[in-house]
């Protein structure tokens, strides 16, 4: 179903609180919200005495197509990379603000569904997080962007810069998925979900293990942060921060590769290219001691003392190479 297909009224059509009435009753309500959407601002409860808080804005064209993507797509995936960044911190989400701004011919329709991904995106991976408000506003072009807050329990944060010499590397799920379904649908269009629905599907709509018993296998780590640019991209960040080199383990990156290719038709080399240089996968990224790696995890490599290179991959330095909002 494409964006003109959806039925009712457009964004032209009814006034800011009429809309807004529509979307509210679809999102989720945050268990820690005193005061939710519709006055001012929003009331959350910090039990911590803290807030963990990022944002990440997505702009179509760069971030999404409508050509590609349902509207409760991109509302999940607008929603799982902010959850995601609040879990490798540490921290349980507990809140959401939403700015939008869309073009007045947009359905009000799609704000619905959009809203819809929203809140299975929280009721999938952080139950009890919900919206508490946010902004409407008119645009040339479609911009989604979410602020996710999140409770560190007493706990400390963790930082990328906690990575020691002799630690483990493990990720929290498998790699480049996500980036072979961005490649199949520059190539292949929309017909690419048909012919490949796990790599696009994922790329569209990710659903990363990142939910309530992630936070508890994390407490045990050095250093962690979430997988959004790429694996070589962002594993030379925690190296940079943590003043070492992280040496990834080709046996389990050939593997990844392998697992890639299988559900993307993509040939070994590339999926390789996918496993390092593939984002938006959102799995965590973390180091741990020797053999205190969790269950949820697969093992990945080891920290070394700081050597030439940042990243090695079979005794060589790699590139960092990935995600870049600037790039042409």
């Amino acid at each position: 179903m494409s964006v003109a297909d959806l039925p009712g009224p457009l964004l032209r059509d009814l006034s800011e609180g009429e809309i807004l009435a529509r979307i509210f009753p679809r999102l989720p309500q945050a268990e820690l919200a005193t005061l939710g959407p519709g006055d001012d601002a929003a009331v959350v409860t910090a039990p911590d005495g803290r807030f963990v808080v990022t944002t990440d804005t997505m702009v179509e064209g760069k971030d999404f197509s409508r050509e590609w993507s349902l509207p409760d797509e991109i509302g999940v995936k607008a929603a799982m990379s902010n959850l995601a960044d609040v879990v490798a911190m540490g921290a349980r989400p507990t809140a959401l603000t939403v700015a939008l701004a869309a073009p007045s011919d947009t359905p009000v329709a799609f704000l619905e569904m959009l809203a819809d991904g929203l809140r299975d995106a929280c009721t999938q991976v952080a139950p009890g997080c919900g919206v508490v408000g946010g902004d409407i506003a008119a645009s040339d072009t479609l911009v989604i962007a979410v602020t996710a807050f999140g409770d560190l329990a007493g706990r400390e944060p963790l930082l990328r810069s906690g990575a020691q010499v002799g630690d483990e590397i493990a990720v929290s799920g498998l790699l480049g998925v996500s980036g072979a379904g961005l490649t199949l649908l520059q190539r292949h269009g929309a017909q690419a979900r048909d012919s490949f629905p796990d790599a696009v599907c994922w790329h569209l709509a990710p659903y990363p293990a990142i939910g309530p018993d992630m936070v508890a296998e994390l407490a045990g780590a050095h250093a962690a942060m979430d997988i959004s640019d790429s694996l070589s991209l962002d594993a030379s960040r925690m190296a940079a921060a943590s003043g070492v080199t992280m040496t990834l383990d080709i046996t389990v990156v050939s593997a990844m590769a392998d697992a890639v290719a299988r559900v993307s038709g993509l040939t070994m080399n590339e999926a390789q290219r996918m496993v390092l240089e593939g984002g938006e996968d959102h799995a965590i990224l973390a180091t741990f001691a020797d053999g205190g790696v969790p269950e949820g995890f697969i093992p990945l490599g080891r920290v070394m003392a700081a050597g030439a290179h940042a990243v090695t991959l079979a005794g060589q330095g790699i590139s960092p190479a990935g995600w870049n909002p600037f790039a042409g």
